[in-house]
């Protein structure tokens, strides 16, 4: 499978189309619109959140809610678009344009984002040609696409689940949901503020990012994304390119801000000694093969193991601040404060929405390429063989 989007922040619209589904998929915008509304939600969130309702609508691909196995396409409006219409629109302007009509210029580029950087890189001088694409506004099209996916998934017995760990220092105890299903634990993450599954370290995450907004700051933090269900023996150790947690690492990276990626115990596995770091493989008659423990996360050699895969991304601090860093303007070379669009004191919450569903992608995307998928009916018989004989191995 693939997909592709396209679209501005303050355009009219995001697009994408995605192809490669299995037909037969139930899919219906209200399930894609549920996750998109989660997208915005989260404290923390800033007023572009208070002018978009984003939703989805699906127009190719899908008849009477289910996909034909053709192209799908998904359009979500930006409903701040009618106030853009002449610094944004397509048509080349007049040359006796005012210049109060595109006075939403930008010369100064921001630190932390790709403003100078991709001005450079494609020769605009006006840097709102940079930040109009690559604003995290783009993520809404990606969460779309992975609702689909996850839709998928979801019809193959496989389940996926985000949450925070981590804001601004604030660890949230993750012990607390030890044991619990993937199913137990969203429905403990979608009633809490900061999405995470430690009400104690959820009413201090809200107040950490309270005291960034007052101050002018931006908090980051880290998140993590749990996926059940999956057989042994998806992705490959036989090319470099083939193995599912290269793919996993590349998607999470993908997201605007991320800084960090890490698996099952991750970055602690070099403070520890081989006997504390690989899992005990052992078999019973009702499970299969199975692992004492999950440090690995669900993945040996670029291929899953069975266990849940668990995958953590880090974000920076939002780069775009209310206390602006300094900065160079382009076309004088002076010194400036950089300038302010909208933003958030801190998307984590929002972002683990974001990682949930490029993974999700990732691992539908890896089911697909691996089996015969063109009708979901044989897809879901060729993933249970699989699963029947990775048991009986």
């Amino acid at each position: 499978m693939r997909y592709l989007t396209a679209g501005e922040s303050h355009g009219p619209q995001l697009t994408t189309i995605i192809e490669g589904l299995p037909s037969l998929l139930p899919i219906t915008a209200e399930k894609i619109n549920y996750d998109l509304k989660r997208r915005q939600g989260g404290h923390g969130r800033g007023r572009r959140m208070q002018i978009e309702t984003d939703t989805v609508e699906i127009v190719a691909g899908v008849r009477h809610g289910q996909t034909l196995g053709s192209p799908v396409a998904l359009v979500v409006t930006n409903d701040d678009w009618k106030h853009w219409t002449k610094i944004m629109g397509a048509a080349q302007l007049p040359e006796d344009v005012d210049p109060n009509e595109i006075k939403r210029q930008i010369s100064r580029p921001r630190p932390g984002h790709a403003d100078l950087v991709g001005g450079m890189k494609y020769g605009h001088r006006d840097l709102r040609n940079v930040l109009e694409r690559s604003s995290a506004r783009e993520t809404t099209v990606r969460v779309a696409v992975g609702a689909v996916a996850k839709a998928l998934l979801n019809e193959l017995g496989i389940s996926v689940v985000s949450y925070v760990t981590e804001i601004a220092g604030i660890k949230a105890d993750v012990s607390k949901v030890a044991g619990k299903s993937v199913d137990e634990i969203r429905a403990i993450v979608e009633e809490d503020p900061c999405y995470t599954v430690d009400s104690e370290a959820s009413a201090k995450m809200v107040e950490a990012i309270d005291e960034a907004k007052k101050a002018g700051d931006s908090i980051g933090g880290i998140v993590e994304v749990i996926i059940e269900g999956l057989p042994a023996g998806i992705g490959s150790y036989v090319h470099y390119d083939r193995k599912l947690d290269g793919k996993l690492a590349q998607a999470m990276l993908s997201i605007n801000a991320f800084k960090g990626v890490e698996f099952g115990i991750g970055f602690e596995a070099a403070r520890l000694p081989g006997s504390q770091v690989h899992d005990e493989i052992i078999w019973d008659e009702e499970k299969g093969y199975t692992r004492k423990t999950n440090n690995l996360g669900g993945l040996e050699g670029g291929m899953t193991t069975g266990m849940p895969i668990v995958v953590r991304g880090v974000m920076k601090p939002i780069p775009t601040l209310y206390k602006p860093l300094n900065s160079v303007d382009i076309e004088t070379k002076e010194v400036f404060k950089a300038s302010v669009e909208r933003s958030d004191s801190c998307a984590v919450p929002a972002a683990s929405v974001v990682a949930e569903h490029v993974i999700a992608w990732e691992i539908a995307t890896a089911i697909v390429d691996q089996f015969h998928s063109d009708q979901l009916p044989q897809l879901k018989a060729q993933l249970d063989a699989m699963r029947a004989y990775t048991k009986e191995y």
